[in-house]
């Protein structure tokens, strides 16, 4: 028979306060002793940060005579006001080769350019001193983009050529579909978010100005790309992590684990990227970057790149770790690091198994036309590997793969040994020292 002082339903009021205070309110602050501690190494660190960054503040980006290639051209922008088809052969819109070949892939689409039909389009220029000028620009049949009436556009100048020349179609305007997918982006993280959601938006956009505002234009000033990467991923970890999930001793430890483990990454990448001999200028844009900026170390810029592109990952690794170890330690106060540390680093096993192959298929994906090249050459994996623009891919990775892999140890014995040092009545509520009486643990032994 079941006593009115087991029935769940004759419970006082005060037990199911405490139950829903437990499974949904804030986790318990650790005792004062230990923030001192902790408020020991993340000041100091964050102190350091802001001290770099006044030391390696830029001041903007430098100047430097544009070279009319690639990026670095004057644009504006432009809309087709009208498209009309031509016979390419009366645009001389291609020549054949003088020897007839068409067995080669240039001569065959030269053929069918001066047997196809063109694209003539006027284009008129909407913005920058030229607005409403107009000029004719010619589009093959075989071109991979194509024109149409009504179609924003991006025109390059380039105030050297004959006056018909000066304007060419570089690029379609993409501004109105990007600005909607960013807008609804942004709506669905505060729609499931709510708070926590803006906060993490305000972050991205701490990101994004750390990013244009000090690392871009201090490595383009000459700095050392290495030390600028830290400075700034040091930066906005402090700003994300905080701002998402507020300035406790859990974000704490997890700023901690993100720093080891960014040292870790930076020792490891500065190795093998040297070992490896990978010099950083691969292709096109790379190579730009050093005839415009000869000065800059592009291996060491490949390192930042390295740092910089973990981060993101390193941050989301180490607060579920953190957050893990905590909820542990709510659901059994009486557990100690040892079983902390097993129970988060089975959590933390299966996280990093999803996480690397995700990192793994992310660059995959972003080298795919790459690897294809490889592919319809016939080259051996050996071959494709060795090559620096594959080799670039891997090192960076497997370093930042190493450094996932070694922040859930890092982050989950860090969180366990801080959480289990706190003892009841050391800074914590009242509530949460009656805890383990409330256990079935603690029922057990009383009875």
């Amino acid at each position: 028979m079941t006593s009115p002082q087991s029935d769940p339903a004759s419970q006082p009021p005060q037990g199911h306060a405490h139950g829903h205070t437990h499974s949904h309110g804030p986790a318990a602050p650790v005792s004062k002793h230990l923030r001192k501690v902790i408020a020991a190494v993340v000041i100091p660190f964050a102190t350091a940060v802001v001290v770099g960054l006044i030391a390696f503040w830029p001041g903007g980006v430098p100047d430097h005579e544009r070279t009319g290639v690639g990026f670095d051209r004057q644009t504006q922008d432009g809309k087709v006001v009208k498209v009309v088809k031509v016979d390419c052969a009366d645009v001389n819109a291609a020549q054949v080769p003088p020897t007839g070949d068409t067995s080669t892939p240039s001569g065959r689409e030269a053929v069918n350019e001066q047997e196809g039909e063109c694209a003539k389009a006027t284009v008129e220029v909407t913005s920058g001193d030229d607005k409403g000028r107009q000029f004719v620009e010619v589009v093959q049949p075989d071109a991979p983009r194509q024109l149409r009436e009504g179609q924003g556009v991006v025109v390059a100048y380039a105030p050297d050529a004959p006056r018909d020349l000066q304007y060419s179609v570089t690029d379609v305007n993409r501004k109105i579909p990007m600005t909607l997918l960013a807008a609804i982006f942004a709506l669905a993280v505060i729609a499931v978010g709510r708070l926590r959601g803006v906060m993490a938006l305000v972050a991205l956009a701490v990101s994004f100005a750390v990013l244009t505002l000090f690392i871009l234009p201090a490595i383009l000033q000459g700095s050392n790309p290495l030390v600028v990467a830290v400075i700034g991923a040091s930066a906005i970890m402090l700003a994300a992590l905080y701002m998402c999930h507020g300035v406790t001793a859990r974000t704490s430890v997890a700023v901690i684990g993100t720093l080891i483990s960014l040292l870790l990454i930076g020792l490891l990448g500065s190795l093998f990227i040297g070992w490896a001999d990978l010099s950083g200028n691969t292709d096109d844009n790379t190579g730009l970057i050093h005839g415009l900026y000869p000065d800059i170390d592009m291996s060491g810029l490949l390192l930042a790149g390295v740092i910089i592109g973990s981060l993101g990952v390193l941050d989301d690794v180490t607060v579920t770790q953190t957050s893990a170890v905590w909820e542990l330690h709510q659901a059994d106060p009486q557990m100690g690091w040892r079983g902390l540390y097993r129970a988060g680093i089975r959590i933390g096993r299966d996280h990093i198994a999803s996480v690397v192959n995700t990192l793994v298929l992310a660059y995959a994906g972003a080298a795919l036309p790459l690897l294809l090249l490889f592919s319809i050459a016939q080259s051996s994996v050996g071959t494709v590997a060795n090559s620096e623009l594959v080799a670039e891919e891997i090192v960076r990775t497997l370093v930042g793969s190493i450094g996932l892999v070694a922040s859930v140890p890092v982050t989950t014995v860090l969180a366990a040994l801080v959480v289990s040092a706190d003892r009841p009545g050391a800074g914590t509520s009242s509530s949460t020292a009656a805890a383990p009486a409330r256990t079935g643990r603690g029922r057990r032994r009383k009875a």
